[in-house]
């Protein structure tokens, strides 16, 4: 299998994004706590390595709160800021604030010793589709500034956005690489929603989702569905789970599709519970 997502505005925005680096004192990369390395663009990656990054770990809510703090201590190990938030906890908000504040502290301290007076700290904030960029910042604003959608791509340009006084932010579109090498971060980045439902069989997806649960959360698979850890014939656990969750078609026959949206939306609002789809390499 292989994904291929690469609209034209998103090639536009890596050529602004390169353009605009150099406006900034740092960059704040935004990734999804359940796929911290599959929901990192390799792409930026190459873009950013001249420049001071923060890691933003979106959506701790909905991940596995240890594997969050392996996370945490990998990206630390690395050389990078890192926190892991919830954007509806003013503490984590805080908590980024800060953190930008002291990333910025050694520019400023230098336009002091220069005898120039220091204006604000700018970053620029960056991060695949839906990840939840425009929430996060009108949280650091405290007011609604970016526009918010529950499907991938809703940000299309650029614009500056200060941040309570403390430092501006330049916001960017969500940019996906032209193509996944690795299937299963494809696999990946559609169970959490990231890319477009569209661009994978959501069976598929829902099976991958099913079959990793089985291994690393068996217990929460079973409490949601009934589901022990041995069942491996993937219709019948279809079967089952639509029988049990009412998710039938005229005849009383279970619909495949139905199942499929149903474990989808279960994994992405932590009904499923609270779980991580990938750890960090050893």
């Amino acid at each position: 299998m292989t994904i291929q997502w690469f609209p034209g505005h998103m090639a536009k925005a890596k050529r602004e994004v390169e353009e605009k680096l150099k406006l900034v004192d740092f960059a704040v990369e935004l990734v999804d706590a359940r796929a911290p390395y599959s929901s990192q663009n390799p792409m930026l990656q190459d873009v950013l390595q001249q420049k001071p990054k923060m890691i933003v770990m979106m959506k701790k809510d909905l991940a596995d709160a240890e594997i969050t703090a392996d996370w945490l201590a990998y990206f630390h190990d690395q050389g990078m800021k890192a926190v892991a938030i919830n954007v509806n906890d003013k503490a984590d908000i805080k908590r980024v604030i800060q953190t930008a504040n002291q990333m910025s502290k050694e520019k400023m301290d230098k336009l002091r010793k220069k005898g120039i007076n220091p204006r604000a700290a700018r970053a620029m904030i960056l991060g695949i589709p839906n990840v939840g960029k425009s929430t996060l910042i009108n949280r650091l604003a405290n007011k609604k500034i970016a526009q918010i959608g529950d499907k991938p791509g809703v940000t299309k340009q650029q614009q500056w956005i200060k941040v309570k006084g403390d430092f501006e932010l330049l916001d960017t579109p969500g940019i996906l690489w032209p193509k996944f090498e690795e299937e299963i971060v494809g696999y990946r980045l559609a169970a959490i929603g990231t890319i477009k439902d569209q661009l994978l069989p959501l069976d598929d997806v829902v099976a991958f989702v099913i079959q990793y649960v089985q291994q690393y959360y068996p217990d929460q698979l079973e409490e949601r569905y009934g589901i022990g850890r041995d069942a491996e014939d993937m219709w019948d656990i279809f079967v089952s789970i639509g029988k049990q969750r009412g998710a039938l078609e005229s005849g009383g026959n279970v619909n495949f599709d139905k199942v499929a949206d149903l474990v989808i939306r279960d994994l992405r609002t932590g009904k499923l519970g609270e779980m991580t789809l990938e750890t960090p390499p050893q």
